[in-house]
């Protein structure tokens, strides 16, 4: 990722470009794009194929300001971090999930060297606002609830929110090409969560807010307020609240394969 490049995403995110290195730095270029790019898996169901290409990833979430789902968003940060000057690693994940763990590069997810090791993950949908402390033992308490990373077999670590598993990481260093199989897996099989609904949503200033289907939540703390809205609405709703333009409304796709 060239300088311009890095100027245009760090615009995309509203964020300055930061003076140093640090942990503080990492924090603030995680919760811009948490509340800058969605969390969204529209292109499946519009038919857009998915690229793990970083030229590809760039113009969809830079260039055409859309969001994406853990391989594009974290597949993308990455590439910013780098270009900032962070080392970063690429690490694998198994998701928990009612049947227990997820395959093997199910999430994406990424460790970043800032004054110590973290955890940052812009690719979960809801998740914890700031990056994850990974050789603080105990609790860490995020506004979206109290994090812990608990040790696993094989070196691994489970990832904990309010005491529920979320995930299981991977310590083995990944390059973003292994997770284009899982990928491509994600949005063509009937097993798949991801080809079985639509979903946006970002982190906003006060809470969250998610267009399911035609469906839009707004939560702040505990309340939740939704509304079913006409399809005349829901193409204004992704332009209003994700900043986004789409030329027809997505609709749930058989998947092919």
């Amino acid at each position: 990722m060239d300088e311009r490049q890095i100027d245009a995403y760090l615009h995309r995110i509203d964020a300055a470009r930061p003076e140093r290195v640090d942990g503080a730095a990492l924090r603030e270029l995680h919760v811009r794009h948490l509340r800058a790019v969605p969390f969204e898996n529209l292109s499946i169901h519009l038919g857009e194929p998915i690229s793990l290409d970083e030229d590809a990833l760039y113009d969809k979430i830079v260039t055409r300001r859309r969001g994406g789902f853990c391989y594009e968003l974290n597949g993308l940060f990455a590439a910013l971090l780098t270009g900032l000057g962070f080392p970063v690693t690429l690490l694998a994940a198994s998701v928990h999930g009612r049947d227990g763990l997820g395959p093997p590069f199910d999430h994406l997810a990424l460790r970043v060297e800032a004054d110590g090791p973290w955890l940052a993950d812009v690719g979960f949908g809801r998740h914890s606002h700031y990056p994850l402390s990974l050789d603080f033992p105990g609790d860490q308490a995020d506004p979206d609830g109290v994090f812990r990373l608990v040790p696993a077999a094989f070196g691994d670590t489970d990832v904990l929110r309010d005491g529920r598993g979320e995930y299981r990481l991977e310590a083995r260093p990944r390059d973003l090409a292994d997770f284009a199989p899982t990928c491509w897996w994600q949005q063509t099989s009937p097993d798949s969560h991801f080809t079985r609904s639509l979903v946006c949503s970002r982190l906003t200033d006060t809470g969250r807010v998610t267009l399911s289907g035609d469906t839009l939540i707004h939560t702040t703390g505990d309340d939740r307020v939704e509304r079913v809205l006409s399809g005349g609405e829901v193409l204004d709703t992704y332009t209003r609240e994700f900043g986004f333009a789409l030329d027809r409304v997505p609709t749930v796709a058989a998947p092919v394969g």
